[in-house]
């Protein structure tokens, strides 16, 4: 048992996934490293002493945050800490000044969509927006206190002068906190519905958020990773700056993170050590899903945690490159795992078309998915594109039918299903309509966004929290393509890999994408003991170790990196040029995805 998930958690997360510990512990080689942390030169502190012995002689210091931060135990914490040193210390929450929870619901509500829908649409709000400028404005030092604490999300805003702390918090310990009901959406102290919760954080607090942190980037003092409550970690802003930096030119992974659900399977749980065996199933791995993810420094074995978008903020250009200017701060490409072996089937769906996803949610670009089969059992299919024939108005009309009543659909009448074998990949355009069936380890490669799914139909079955699982007939009916049927399918949808290049060291293979995606997979086969150098070409790579044990990645700044089966990496544009070792004692197996040079948004 991970010893931060003890008693002391229960009341302020409700999940089946561990805390991440403080100290890095040594993983087996060949192993999946469950909490991979990229090495730094500066002190990472763990105690909160060290940090009220540092801003102990200001007048005043500014702590700013992250929602769902649990400020009264931290302020406690640091408060006792700045007493015990003799100084007399006031906190002031900048909550104080934030609009009424009516004003700030009036302020949101052209973004939150249809109440009983999980569909919003992106915010242009800012964080400024929240508040009452005047009340902000009003703020000042407690003039009998030796040092004032100005706390909270949001407390920058005051102006005040001196130095500036921002408490950092890891967006699937945010999800954690609110299911317990210990931490809530911006501008409300008030427990939402799980769905009402996410739709506001995706379509209205994360994005604010995000690019409010990172506008801050250039001024923190010191950074927080607040995610244990009696063991903060901490370092300094230039210790910050300065990883991030080099981050930007050399290989790296983020932080995963997983989840069940109701389709889900036991292979991750199962096979990943770390995991809560005790999980009912682990049906997705976040592998890179950037807008959740944190990446992790180490320094002496110590951790912190801080999220992808501090990266993306700092150095967007060097991470992504030729198209930089295009995405910005929003990494493109994202990599995750659907774990079906053991489980069931995921929902019958399908992805906006580009107009509706601009016109309806406010996404500037939409969700082009590819299905890469890491394992297969012998009877494991994937659900992709239509029979030949089928027409809309008798599939609109069994659809209905089944939601109506609550009687199965035999959906292989209307929607073509696959073998699926180790390697493949599966193409799914937007429009297309999909599902990945029992018995699959699927590595989903994908443009980034990740909630857009029009489940069509779900097999009568309730979500694993015992509720009707939200069904998007309407929405599906509006996008999907029924020109992809018979024939078509088979011949456009599934990859046909071609070889690139052959020699005595690797195999290249390109694994052709459909004209709608805008990355592009190449997959080589690297023989026992050989080494590639590749130059990125200005361009983003995004990897995984489908096959052997591991792989070391040297990037022309002398860092050297081991990474294992089943684990994604990231090179920058900026990396230049990289060497990758088989060190797996046998042919090794990597799948590359980047932007294609003549993209289209």
């Amino acid at each position: 048992m991970n010893i931060y998930n003890n008693i002391r958690y229960t009341m302020y997360r409700k999940s089946d996934s561990f805390l991440a510990p403080v100290q890095a512990a040594e993983t087996p080689a060949g192993e999946y490293e469950l909490y991979p942390a990229f090495e730094i030169g500066d002190e990472i502190y763990s105690r909160i002493e060290v940090l009220a012995e540092r801003i102990a002689a200001e007048k005043s210091v500014v702590i700013d945050g992250y929602e769902g931060i649990l400020w009264e135990k931290f302020i406690g914490s640091l408060v006792r800490a700045l007493e015990s040193r003799g100084r007399k210390a006031a906190a002031i929450p900048v909550a104080g000044a934030l609009k009424s929870e009516t004003e700030i619901d009036t302020l949101i509500a052209p973004f939150m969509g249809e109440e009983d829908s999980i569909f919003g649409r992106m915010t242009d709000l800012l964080l400024i927006d929240f508040f009452d400028r005047t009340a902000l404005r009003q703020l000042s030092p407690d003039a009998e206190a030796d040092i004032t604490l100005l706390y909270g999300c949001g407390a920058a805003l005051a102006e005040w002068k001196g130095p500036l702390v921002y408490v950092d918090l890891p967006k699937n310990e945010l999800q954690f906190r609110m299911a317990a009901g210990a931490a809530f959406n911006v501008g409300t102290t008030r427990r939402m519905d799980a769905r009402e919760s996410y739709k506001r954080c995706y379509f209205i607090d994360w994005p604010i958020l995000d690019a409010y942190k990172g506008a801050l980037i250039p001024r923190i003092d010191w950074i927080v990773d607040e995610q244990r409550i009696d063991a903060y970690t901490f370092m300094s802003g230039d210790a910050l700056r300065e990883g991030l930096r080099h981050m930007c030119r050399s290989s790296f992974r983020v932080r995963p993170w997983f989840a069940p659900g109701v389709w889900g399977g036991t292979y991750l749980r199962d096979h990943i050590r770390g995991l809560n065996r005790e999980a009912p199933n682990m049906a997705w791995s976040y592998e890179l899903m950037a807008l959740e993810n944190g990446v992790m420094f180490k320094h002496k074995d110590t951790l912190l945690e801080v999220s992808f978008s501090f990266l993306m903020s700092y150095g967007y250009r060097e991470v992504l490159g030729h198209c930089a200017e295009d995405f910005k701060e929003d990494f493109p490409i994202r990599f995750d795992f659907l774990d079906t072996i053991d489980g069931g089937n995921l929902s019958i769906q399908c992805h906006p078309r580009p107009e509706y996803i601009r016109s309806r949610f406010g996404k500037p670009y939409t969700q082009d998915e590819t299905y890469y089969i890491l394992r297969a059992t012998d009877d494991a299919h994937v659900y992709l594109g239509f029979q030949e024939g089928v027409q809309k108005a008798p599939f609109t009309a069994a659809l209905e039918e089944s939601q109506r009543t609550g009687k199965a659909l035999d959906i292989k009448q209307y929607v073509q299903c696959f073998p699926a074998r180790k390697h493949e990949l599966f193409l799914i355009p937007n429009g297309t309509i999909h599902a990945s069936g029992a018995g699959n380890l699927v590595l989903e490669i994908s443009s980034a966004p990740y909630i857009f799914t029009f489940k069509m139909y779900d097999w009568v079955r309730l979500d694993i929290d015992g509720r009707p699982r939200p069904i998007n007939i309407e929405h599906g009916l509006n996008n999907v393509r029924f020109e992809r049927n018979g024939k078509v399918v088979p011949e456009t949808l599934i990859s046909k890999p071609s070889v690139m290049e052959r020699n005595e060291s690797y195999t290249q293979e390109h694994l052709p994408t459909h004209p709608d995606h805008f990355y592009d997979v190449h997959r080589y086969r690297l023989h026992d003991a050989h080494s590639l150098t590749i130059d990125t070409g200005n361009r983003c790579h995004v990897w995984m170790v489908v096959e052997g044990s591991g792989v070391e990645v040297e990037t022309t700044d002398g860092r050297r990196e081991r990474y294992n089966y089943l684990e994604t990496f990231i090179i920058p544009a900026a990396a230049g040029s990289y060497t990758l070792y088989n060190v797996s004692g046998g042919d090794l197996l990597m799948v590359k995805a980047f932007v294609k040079d003549s993209y289209k948004l």
